[in-house]
């Protein structure tokens, strides 16, 4: 006679399957997940098993329950958890500096993927941002950096960008400033050619421009 399957076990093959449900459907932000009896018979589980798992998820702050609506997605950057997170972290001494570093870390490895992909080099929003700069002579700067993100098709590196981007105090919510559009400018043409050196050089010269207008800010 086999053992019955721990519930712990059983608990976190459920979470994984609520997961493969949520991608599989494209279930987006606010988006509504099927019914706690359609899961269970989707599921082949009991509905206090799956009760339970969709009771974690809540207090992850990942879906959250209306009562008489139905069960959501929520967007995490909303969850109150990062916030009391981040409250913690930041009163280390070195926190601000070790988020700056982390959040360069994201966005230098979008280049590199970028640089390396030739399919990614010739997505048109590069083209587009190049264009903007010089009609408009001016571009968002949370576009570039969430657009290079993007297309490096790192979904998980998206999510922690967006958490520290907003701990980090850089001010990417703003438009870029004329000084600033010559090293975008540099960025997104060695970009699309693929230089790898050139479109870090770049990158860091416009960054530290940015994070230099945060330092200004604080004092």
């Amino acid at each position: 006679m086999q053992n019955p399957k721990p519930s712990s076990k059983m608990f976190l093959d459920i979470v994984g399957k609520l997961k493969s449900i949520i991608n599989e459907e494209g279930i987006e932000t606010g988006g509504k997940l099927p019914s706690e009896r359609e899961l269970a018979e989707r599921l082949q589980a009991g509905r206090s098993t799956v009760r339970e798992a969709l009771r974690s998820l809540e207090l992850l702050g990942i879906i959250e329950t209306r009562r008489g609506e139905g069960t959501f997605l929520v967007d995490f950057r909303k969850h109150q958890l990062v916030e009391v997170l981040a409250a913690f972290i930041l009163q280390q001494p070195d926190s601000v500096s070790d988020v700056q570093e982390t959040r360069r870390i994201h966005e230098t490895a979008a280049i590199l993927a970028i640089c390396k992909d030739r399919a990614l080099r010739a997505l048109p929003v590069w083209e587009s941002l190049l264009k903007k700069i010089d009609q408009d002579g001016e571009i968002l700067r949370e576009d570039l950096v969430r657009e290079m993100i993007v297309a490096s098709g790192n979904r998980l590196s998206l999510k922690i960008w967006f958490i520290l981007k907003q701990y980090s105090k850089v001010p990417f919510s703003e438009m870029t400033k004329v000084d600033e559009n010559d090293s975008v400018k540099m960025l997104l043409q060695n970009l699309c050619d693929g230089n790898v050196i050139a479109t870090l050089e770049a990158y860091s010269e416009w960054i530290e421009l940015v994070e230099s207008e945060r330092g200004d800010n604080d004092k």
